[in-house]
Parts: structure tokens; sequence; C-alpha cells
């Protein structure tokens, strides 16, 4: 379950970079709800809000290890439940696909923007959510103690 998941959004998240990398311009932005939200090509050195921008190798290898651990990981993972088997997937398909665009260009096609929070892509959401039910998992689990 968590590397079909994660092959899902890795694939979406590539498929969507590849069609605004090559039907747009850097710094185009689409009305979809006009001042609401926007598709807006950026190309981000850093993580999420600009972070350590131009570290490159830091987001390389942090994706590398949580890839490695996953796999080492697997034969426990599989037996966790569907919730924390789901963060994972989600978890490893947003880091291989921002890992992919590190990796060939050195920045990440970022595109959905809210005008209200910094640009960013599925990948990200895959990230963001998959951490997000392995926290909610982790919090559930220490409050049935």
């Amino acid at each position: 379950m968590p590397f079909g998941i994660g092959i899902i959004v890795f694939l979406a998240d590539q498929l969507v970079k590849w069609y605004v990398d090559t039907s747009m311009y850097i710094g185009q932005s689409i009305p979809v709800i006009d001042n609401i939200f926007h598709i807006t090509y950026i190309l981000n050195p850093g993580a999420a809000f600009g972070m350590l921008e131009h570290k490159r190798w830091i987001f390389i290898i942090v994706a590398l290890v949580i890839m490695a651990a996953t796999i080492y990981c697997y034969r426990w993972i599989k037996q966790e439940s569907s919730l924390i088997r789901c963060g994972i997937g989600l978890l490893l398909g947003g880091a291989a696909g921002n890992l992919l665009d590190r990796i060939q260009t050195g920045l990440v096609v970022d595109f959905l923007d809210f005008r209200v929070w910094p640009v960013f892509n599925i990948a990200d959401i895959g990230i963001c959510v998959g951490a997000g039910m392995l926290m909610f998992s982790v919090w559930r689990r220490r409050n049935e103690i």
C-alpha cells in the first residue's frame, strides 16, 4: 500500500510539473479564481516558505534517507494501520517528486498559488498530509496508552 500510494503521488506530481513547465513561462500566473487561486509557475531553490535556499544537498540527503528507511522498515510498516501506511506512502511519493526536481535542476517546480500562502506543488501536499497522518497516528496511540 505505501509504495502504490507513493507511486501515484509521484506520477501525478511529475505529470503536472511537466505540463506546467512545457506550457507556461516562469513567473506566469493564470487566475482560476481571481485573487484567490492561481496557477503560478515558479522555480523554488529551497524548502517550504523559501527556507534553506540553495541547500540542494541537504534536501537530497533527507529524501534519500526517508526512502531508504521506508524500504528497510517495510516489513514492520506493512503490519501497521492503514492510516500509517497511507501517511508513509504520501510522504514517500512527495519526497520522491521533489527529489527528482532537485537532482535534475536543483530547483523545485511549484505552481499552486492561493495568494495567502507560498506557492507549492502536489509533492508538497503529499509530504504535509502524510506527515500530518503520521503525527495524528502517534498522537492517537499515545492517548490510547
